[in-house]
């Protein structure tokens, strides 16, 4: 007979509740540092340098305040973002950001696995094999029946995306222009011009996405966490958010190489073969691989926002911990995301730039409108209590975040849409 020991120390008490809660904040975040966040970051570190560090360091904050309300949210009502949407909201408003989830996340899933087949094509695997490996992969992964499973594999991948801040560190930038162009804003030489301004509103855009509110919603309700756990789901967030802005800052260093160099960049498959000579065949393959981890991060976190989400709204049992027999139209749901955004990336000549296209647009467009659903479900004393629902400076931080990344995203989606319109100003 097993016997359960009674840990009496509050220090490690408070480390054993930590790690039992551990988990949905980090992923969350990392998972949001996918193949487009690898592109973006990596782009901005080839064309500006070290400049645009102090714009991550902004993002901090707002990363946290987003993404803690979604913790308390779950924690209070045991459900996801979707249904309480529904709950709420109504059907009109509930189909409204459903679909629109389910669009922008299956678009982004694509993008997904072209990034996959990209990087391991350089590699020397072929897409006929590296994609269908990646799918088949990616269903094992979530489809065993236990959540801890899950958590503990994916915690794991998030953890090796520190390799960025190795290789980072094999640039040899420059500990004292590092911290100089993290905590000083500065502007890159040539002044403000459209580019720059857009590069920004991107590196804002990849930074938080509308899936990570759905997202972390359903994973703190799927792992059943209460109030009791709040402090320590905080500081998961926190620690999410410290996390992926580092990785993130990593990766621009890593793009400077190529700026120093007086490289084009393309790519991040073709950085990591143009740097090679540089910083050596192993950083090569390793970003390579960190590229397929970080699209496979994406597209678990994604997949299964898209699939709780339907799930929760349709009554259809929806746990990880659960096997497949017991939650089958959930399961398949997310099988059959995976397996049809793989399927289109194999397709010849399938419109790869199109989607990408269209991703961003919509994605930029969503945000606003998720985060106010947020926002007005935080404010319900009713759901939340006296204690728990947001006091006013929660909603005065809030409402400033809203309406910047409401400005930024429609920004971002008339310049993707007419691009010319903002051609003619630039100078």
């Amino acid at each position: 007979m097993t016997r359960s020991r009674v840990v009496r120390n509050p220090v490690w008490r408070n480390i054993l509740h930590f790690l039992m809660v551990f988990g949905p904040g980090l992923i969350v975040m990392e998972a949001d540092n996918d193949a487009g966040a690898v592109s973006t970051y990596t782009q901005a570190g080839a064309q500006y340098g070290l400049h645009l560090l102090w714009v991550l360091l902004l993002l901090l904050p707002v990363t946290y305040f987003c993404q803690e309300m979604v913790a308390r949210l779950g924690i209070a009502t045991g459900k996801g973002h979707a249904a309480m949407i529904y709950q709420r909201f109504g059907k009109w408003w509930g189909h409204f950001s459903l679909f629109d989830l389910q669009l922008v996340n299956f678009f982004t899933l694509v993008t997904e696995f072209a990034a996959i087949s990209l990087a391991l094509q350089r590699m020397g695997v072929a897409p006929r094999i590296s994609v269908p490996t990646a799918a088949i992969g990616l269903i094992i992964l979530v489809t065993t029946g236990s959540y801890l499973r899950w958590e503990r594999i994916t915690v794991a991948l998030c953890l090796l995306d520190l390799t960025w801040v190795i290789f980072a560190m094999l640039a040899h930038p420059g500990a004292g222009a590092v911290a100089l162009n993290t905590f000083i804003p500065s502007i890159p030489e040539g002044g403000v011009t459209t580019d720059l301004v857009f590069l920004v509103i991107a590196i804002v855009g990849t930074t938080i996405a509308p899936w990570q509110l759905f997202f972390q919603q359903s994973c703190v309700a799927d792992k059943k966490l209460r109030f009791k756990d709040l402090k320590f789901a905080r500081l998961d967030v926190f620690i999410g958010a410290c996390f992926t802005i580092i990785v993130a800052g990593g990766m621009m260093i890593v793009g400077n190489v190529m700026r120093i160099h007086h490289m084009n960049y393309e790519d991040p498959a073709q950085l990591a073969v143009m740097i090679a000579p540089i910083l050596g065949n192993t950083v090569k393959n390793g970003i390579l691989l960190l590229m397929v981890n970080a699209a496979v991060l994406g597209t678990t976190a994604i997949s299964l926002s898209s699939a709780w989400a339907y799930s929760e709204v349709r009554g259809w049992e929806n746990s990880l911990q659960m096997p497949f027999r017991s939650a089958p139209k959930f399961y398949l749901l997310y099988i059959a995301a995976v397996l049809l955004a793989a399927a289109i990336v194999l397709i010849p000549n399938a419109p790869l730039q199109t989607i990408i296209i269209g991703v961003q647009v919509l994605a930029g467009l969503m945000l606003p409108s998720a985060i106010i659903f947020l926002q007005l479900l935080l404010n319900d004393k009713e759901l939340l209590g006296e204690e728990y629902v947001n006091k006013r400076w929660n909603n005065v931080i809030n409402w400033i975040i809203i309406i910047i990344l409401f400005i930024l995203s429609i920004t971002l989606a008339v310049q993707v849409i007419l691009p010319s319109l903002f051609s003619s100003y630039t100078s």
